[in-house]
C-alpha cells in the first residue's frame, strides 16, 4: 500500500469515525434543522397564538405539509444548483484569466 493509499485509507476512517459517532453516542436525540428551532424559539418569545406570515407555496398547492423526504430533496437540489453556480463562476474566472493570459502574449509576437 502506497503512501497516498494510506493517507486516503486514515482519512476515509476519520471522516466516518466523526459522522457516526455522535448518531450513536446521542441515543434518542432529535437532530432539528434551524427551522424548527426558530419556531420553537418565536413561540417561546411570542406566545402559544404566533400565526406565521405565509405558508410554503408548495404546501398550498398540494394541501398540506411535504413528507420529511421532499423537504431534504429540495434542500440537496437547491445546494446542488447553488455549488454549481459557484463553481462555474470560479471555473469561468480561472479560465478567463488563463486564456487573457495568453491571447495578450500571441498578439505581441
Amino acid at each position: 500500500m502506497s503512501k497516498n493509499q494510506k493517507i486516503a485509507a486514515a482519512s476515509l476512517l476519520a471522516v466516518l469515525v466523526i459522522a457516526l459517532v455522535p448518531l450513536f453516542a446521542l441515543k434518542g436525540a432529535e437532530f432539528g434543522g434551524s427551522d424548527d428551532a426558530g419556531s420553537q424559539m418565536v413561540e417561546t418569545i411570542r406566545g402559544e397564538g404566533y400565526e406565521p406570515w405565509f405558508t410554503p407555496v408548495l404546501e398550498q398547492l398540494i394541501g398540506g405539509e411535504l413528507p420529511g423526504e421532499v423537504e431534504s430533496l429540495f434542500f440537496c437540489l437547491q445546494t446542488g444548483i447553488g455549488v454549481g453556480v459557484i463553481a462555474f463562476g470560479f471555473g469561468y474566472l480561472v479560465a478567463r484569466k488563463k486564456y487573457s493570459g495568453k491571447a495578450e502574449q500571441g498578439g505581441a509576437a
